[in-house]
């Protein structure tokens, strides 16, 4: 596997902190394709031609991306065998619409830059199913193979680099292949969405609620001021919280990724409640919206594949979606970024190959940036802790039960939560 020979490898170095670099690049992360999914699963039930018919099949193609492991045409409508390894991403353009509230980042130098400054592996096993999504920092030094960019320029290797340099070295499929790499799986399935995607997509489900803990949120970075409690952020909200790095935790990227895992969880228990895959109305819009709002690969293009993946996932229960961060250590040469922990990382890579079950022994999050709570009663809104809660309640709770036979225990270094569980962002005063 490429990368586990790195002369960093089985240094326990601190977790960088890492939250005082000069330009916080905007983020945001939401796990699209499952809302694809979601809405394909029910929008084509009735037939894959209906769902062409209303134009969306070619709009979702037109600009879709070659890989290099692109799978072949798909034989029949039926859940995909074998396991599923798709990689989705963010990148921070600055589109016209939306431009004007990011401020320097769209006006300055680096407005014409296009980095991958969010990055998901989502791996759904074979039988039985489960789902594992892997956020892994923008910060994360590694190395970038030789990439051939849509235009079929080629561009060399880079022994170290910033992962979210990737993009911008080779595009999507460049983001590909550097964490198939780093992970050693293949990754046929690829989509990409950026600042404005997130909007309309987030506002096509009417909005997801999010929990807030702490002292509230505020951070003068992204324009949040917003008190502890629950709050559905829809539109420009949805990204300002995504995108919130000083507001959060102790105001690392690294906390970030946790602010942005528990909008995913959350985001997977809309989809699935009765408010979105009940109303033919919303799936039928966020089918539209998704479609309009994705750039997919050209494996993901196909109607069929995007059925096929879809009834694949859609049964997993909560319990079985898990949400991970990549696990890091602090770069010798550099505070301010981090460097993959290979031998921690191997233990989960290893674990998605031969399918086993994960048992997280670590927090639910980086750098104090979410806590666990009681989930709700039938009904009821998750209950935020009060302010200055002890952020140490975030640990993931571990069975005092031996694991089951072939489950994987991994090391606390991996955070993470699964869907089962209710996480609120711990908020602070930010800078």
């Amino acid at each position: 596997m490429t990368g586990r020979g790195d002369p960093t490898r089985g240094r326990r170095l601190p977790v960088a902190r890492h939250g005082v670099l000069r330009q916080p690049h905007p983020l945001m992360q939401v796990l699209t394709v499952l809302g694809v999914m979601a809405a394909v699963v029910v929008v084509s039930a009735a037939s894959v031609a209906g769902y062409a018919a209303v134009g969306l099949v070619t709009d979702f193609a037109a600009n879709s991306v070659a890989l290099d492991d692109e799978p072949a045409e798909p034989p029949s409508l039926g859940p995909l065998p074998g396991p599923i390894t798709m990689v989705v991403t963010g990148t921070d353009e600055c589109e016209e619409e939306i431009a004007d509230s990011f401020g320097g980042r769209c006006k300055g130098a680096d407005a014409a830059g296009k980095l991958n400054d969010v990055n998901l592996l989502v791996h759904i096993s074979d039988a039985p199913r489960r789902v594992t999504v892997v956020s892994f920092p923008r910060d994360l030094m590694v190395p970038i193979p030789s990439c051939t960019s849509e235009d079929g320029t080629i561009a060399p290797a880079l022994r170290k680099q910033q992962l979210n340099a990737a993009y911008g070295h080779g595009g999507l499929g460049c983001v590909v292949d550097t964490l198939s790499e780093l992970s050693g799986l293949s990754v046929p399935y690829a989509a990409k969405v950026t600042f404005g995607n997130v909007i309309n997509i987030t506002d096509a489900i009417g909005g997801v609620d999010v929990c807030i803990a702490g002292g509230g949120i505020r951070d003068r970075h992204t324009g949040i001021d917003w008190p502890a409690g629950m709050r559905t952020v829809s539109g420009f909200e949805a990204l300002q919280f995504l995108r919130t790095r000083h507001g959060v935790g102790d105001g690392s990227d690294l906390g970030r990724i946790s602010n942005q895992q528990q909008y995913m969880s959350r985001l997977v228990r809309k989809l699935v409640s009765d408010e979105v895959l009940t109303d033919v109305g919303t799936l039928g819009k966020l089918a539209g919206t998704a479609v309009n709002n994705v750039t997919p690969s050209d494996s993901l293009a196909n109607p069929v594949r995007l059925v096929q993946i879809a009834l694949a996932a859609k049964d997993v229960p909560f319990d079985d979606i898990t949400f991970l961060q990549y696990p890091t250590l602090e770069d010798p040469y550099d505070m301010a970024r981090v460097v993959p922990d290979y031998d921690a990382a191997e233990q989960l890579w290893d674990a998605l190959v031969a399918n086993q079950p994960l048992q997280l022994t670590g927090e639910a999050g980086k750098n104090d940036a979410v806590v666990v709570v009681e989930p709700p009663t039938a009904g009821a809104p998750t209950d935020p802790p009060a302010d200055g809660a002890d952020p140490g309640a975030g640990e993931t709770p571990v069975d005092p039960a031996p694991p089951a036979e072939g489950t994987v225990v991994l090391p606390e270094s991996i955070t993470g939560s699964t869907a089962a569980q209710e996480t609120c962002s711990v908020g602070n005063v930010g800078e």
